[in-house]
């Protein structure tokens, strides 16, 4: 339980640092959606690793009703995510995202339709993903990747990248 805790107060302590905007640390806690989002989701997803499918559907359909971020408790999220103005953000039951990633508002982390198990993406470690982008099916995108804005990602993205477009092409390595 401590752990927890620690985990979900480092949250906050990243969204201070990386939020220019962000005053304090109760300011995070007490006004951010994305803080709460996070919080939620990591509730739920110990619910629904415990196979209480619907109960940990339920609550965090609430959470996107209250804060426009629809992370369903499927999805594994690694430490210190920085979600920074939420609205719209989709995150599907089988993305993986790595530590210390910011994800910005509009994003999808979604599925094409094609594929049966693993149908999300998996983000890897410093990871930041621009505004509206949309990153589809089960590619992997690597460690220290940075997406431009309204980017649609089809295909994994290399390590060290800078990958922009429609659709998303590498343009610095």
């Amino acid at each position: 339980m401590k752990a927890f805790f620690k985990s979900i107060y480092d949250d906050a302590e990243n969204m201070l640092k990386k939020d220019p905007a962000a005053t304090n640390i109760f300011s995070v806690i007490l006004l951010y959606p994305g803080f709460h989002a996070i919080l939620i989701h990591r509730l739920t997803h110990l619910l629904y690793r415990k196979h209480l499918f619907f109960i940990a559907r339920a609550i965090s359909q609430l959470t996107r009703f209250f804060t426009g971020i629809e992370i369903h408790p499927g999805a594994k999220i690694g430490k210190r995510l920085f979600i920074d103005h939420g609205m719209g953000i989709v995150i599907g039951e089988t993305a993986i995202i790595g530590d210390d990633c910011t994800i910005y508002h509009q994003v999808t982390l979604g599925g094409t339709g094609k594929e049966a198990k693993k149908r999300h993406p998996t983000i890897g470690n410093d990871v930041v993903i621009g505004c509206g982008s949309k990153v589809l099916g089960n590619i992997t995108i690597g460690n220290h990747v940075k997406i431009g804005a309204n980017s649609v990602v089809l295909k994994d993205i290399p390590d060290h990248s800078t990958a922009v477009g429609i659709p998303c092409k590498i343009i610095k390595r």
